[in-house]
């Protein structure tokens, strides 16, 4: 029965992409393309979980007692909170509402302030679609004050938050005071390393996608793109001519590549990575626009000759601002990758197979992604290390957030 349901939400919600996009776009910013596209990977984590609820086996033990029969099974832990971001504000929720409806658990959605209109019109097609009143509910309004409630009633017993790493180590320290099973998605600032072996055209594709998808507002966006030397001029130079080709404008105009940033303080943090870059000695290179589109827009930059101690590549910039970094060699570069408390993702563009599984295996990221910038999906176990969260989203484990385990022993089964 809930895997009909789910099911019927997620044709639903592809039903009507269109209106949704459009939605998505006029409140997040960005480009009705990619607005499109979030519609169809949201509704895809429904239908995943759909099936997945059907395959959350439990498991029989092989009995150290006599006469006894050992198993274990999932049950669903309880009612859950979302706290949900607002640059994918259609997708994560439902990310993270199919797992725990699939599972069997309530669950209330907290929204970004800045994208409500999107969770309520997804909650709506959810009502249509069947879900009992109550099973799915959405609460708008002031963050703290909605949140707090959330994080001290015990009977929310499961708590998911997609966000910033400073907030999510607050939510951490709230949840524990009821014991919540909590799972966290936090903050990014991915490297993306180039390696001299590798086709450059192909490596500047790959980069310009991970670094300007969403308008750059994206957990795995490439924060820090390090190339090997022998190949950094060539590389930065390709680069300038592919950035100079993105348009800046609104995200309903067809030709837009780079929407607003949803935040003006987002904007503002882009130009003080910029600023201090200039300052240390980095070159600036900006895509030429029209100058009266107002403070919430950030012109594709480029910054090259970065160095460690710049701001830009210390932090997580969450907008159009690329970053090049020169290294010598492949020891150097995964030191420099790896010293960071982000750990969510990262990038590795090379040829030698070798290399690729030697990197992939020490860099110290949740998700690697080998020649390629597109490595999400429902199937996948989304997640990071260190201070970039906590649990999995997504593929089998990400239900698992959402379920208690319990083992049962039965004995005096001798006749």
């Amino acid at each position: 029965m809930r895997g009909e349901i789910l099911r019927a939400w997620a044709s639903l919600i592809r039903d009507n992409s269109e209106e949704l996009a459009v939605l998505v776009t006029v409140e997040q910013g960005k480009p009705l393309a990619e607005a499109r596209y979030e519609i169809g990977y949201g509704a895809g984590f429904i239908d995943w979980f759909a099936a997945e609820g059907e395959r959350t086996y439990g498991e029989t033990i092989p009995s150290h007692k006599p006469a006894s029969l050992l198993h274990v099974r999932k049950q669903p832990i309880g009612v859950a909170a979302a706290i949900t971001p607002w640059n994918f504000p259609v997708a994560m929720i439902t990310r993270k509402a199919g797992a725990a409806l699939a599972a069997g658990c309530p669950i209330i959605v907290k929204p970004a302030p800045e994208t409500p209109l999107s969770a309520l019109a997804v909650a709506r097609l959810g009502e249509e679609a069947g879900l009992p009143p109550g099973v799915f509910q959405v609460l708008v309004g002031d963050p703290i004050a909605l949140s707090e409630p959330l994080l001290r009633d015990t009977r929310v017993r499961a708590l998911s938050f997609t966000g910033s790493t400073q907030v999510g180590r607050l939510l951490l320290g709230g949840a524990a005071e009821t014991v919540k099973k909590v799972s966290l998605e936090l903050g990014g600032h991915a490297p993306f390393l180039v390696f001299d072996d590798v086709d450059v055209e192909k490596a500047v594709k790959g980069a310009m996608a991970a670094k300007f998808a969403t308008s750059g507002q994206d957990c795995l966006a490439a924060n820090r793109i390090y190339v090997q030397r022998g190949i950094y001029g060539a590389f930065a130079e390709a680069f300038a001519s592919e950035l100079a080709r993105l348009k800046v404008g609104h995200g309903l105009e067809p030709a837009t590549d780079i929407g607003p940033m949803t935040k003006l303080s987002v904007a503002n943090k882009c130009r003080v990575h910029i600023d201090d870059a200039a300052a240390k000695g980095a070159q600036v290179i900006t895509a030429k626009q029209d100058d009266n589109l107002g403070p919430n827009f950030v012109s594709p930059t480029l910054l090259t000759d970065v160095t460690d101690g710049m701001l830009i590549a210390r932090e997580e910039t969450f907008g159009p601002v690329a970053a090049i970094l020169p290294f010598d060699s492949e020891e150097e570069v995964l030191a420099r990758a790896n010293a960071s408390e982000m750990g969510l993702a990262a990038y590795v563009y090379t040829d030698s197979l070798r290399r690729a599984l030697r990197v992939s295996e020490k860099i110290e990221c949740g998700m690697v992604g080998v020649n390629s910038a597109s490595f999400t999906g429902p199937p996948i176990p989304f997640g990071g290390w260190k201070q970039s969260g906590l649990g999995r989203e997504g593929a089998r484990q990400g239900i698992d957030e959402y379920m208690e385990l319990k083992y049962v022993c039965f004995g005096d089964l001798a006749d």
